[in-house]
């Protein structure tokens, strides 16, 4: 039986996007092995002075990275960061791509919650470590530690940068439930949260695709602030996941 000219597409698809996605992984190897030294020289300045220059040397790395595989990145709203006020950075997640996409483009120094388990990879963890807040998710104690490391993060004047879903939304609901501990954190830190919308993941990436990889503009748009003062952990979740929902839906239209 011949196959469909739909059929014959979808499997050149299917070819291209994994061999792309050998590109990319040799791409982000060669890549970071460059600026891999270059982001430990943060290690000689102090916390804030260091992570600032650390984030700009992985912004300059993406930037690259993204162009080289075909993933130019256009960001939007960084005028919602208002000098000398740091802010906890939560963001929707739909693929691997989003981890090395978001942080960077964070306007100023900022750290992510990470699995503690990636910081034992050798060079790799050197680095992961610089940009992360290490967390054993199966152990509560790592988890009230690692928020207790987050406030000292904010304390020092750099952001949060923070995935709500927990893990890739693996639905067909532009979001997955949102977990309270962003919304803690900004409560308690007395720091308004800034919403943001990673865009084009999903289709660079689909989540029911392994070791694929195909070339997707991508866009990041920061929303207003919004603020914690007299909210509750669970108002303030489900007023930040309305904005980041209707955002969603507008950018698929």
């Amino acid at each position: 039986m011949q196959q469909t000219p739909k059929k014959n597409s979808s499997v050149f698809i299917d070819i291209f996007a994994r061999v792309w996605a050998f590109w990319g992984l040799i791409t982000f190897v060669i890549t970071f092995l460059i600026i891999f030294l270059p982001s430990m020289a943060s290690y000689l300045f102090p916390q804030k002075k260091g992570q600032d220059y650390f984030i700009a040397v992985s912004r300059w790395w993406m930037r690259v990275w993204l162009l080289l595989i075909g993933c130019p990145a256009r960001i939007y709203g960084r005028e919602h960061f208002k000098e000398g006020q740091n802010y906890v950075v939560v963001f929707n997640h739909n693929a691997l791509l989003d981890v090395p996409l978001s942080a960077p483009y964070i306007p100023g120094g900022n750290k992510t919650i990470a699995k503690s388990s990636f910081a034992k990879v050798p060079v790799f963890g050197l680095f992961y470590k610089r940009g992360s807040v290490l967390v054993d998710r199966s152990s509560n104690q790592s988890r009230l530690k690692s928020f207790e490391e987050m406030k000292k993060v904010l304390q020092q004047g750099m952001h949060i940068c923070l995935y709500p879903e927990g893990t890739r939304n693996r639905t067909a609901a532009p979001l997955k439930p949102f977990y309270d501990g962003a919304f803690k954190l900004s409560i308690e830190s007395k720091k308004d949260i800034i919403p943001c919308i990673i865009y084009g993941t999903k289709q660079a990436m689909p989540i029911d695709k392994s070791f694929f990889l195909l070339p997707t503009r991508l866009t990041m748009t920061f929303l207003p602030p919004v603020s914690s003062d007299g909210a509750d952990a669970k108002g303030l979740k489900e007023k930040v996941f309305n904005i980041m929902q209707d955002k969603y839906l507008d950018l698929e239209k």
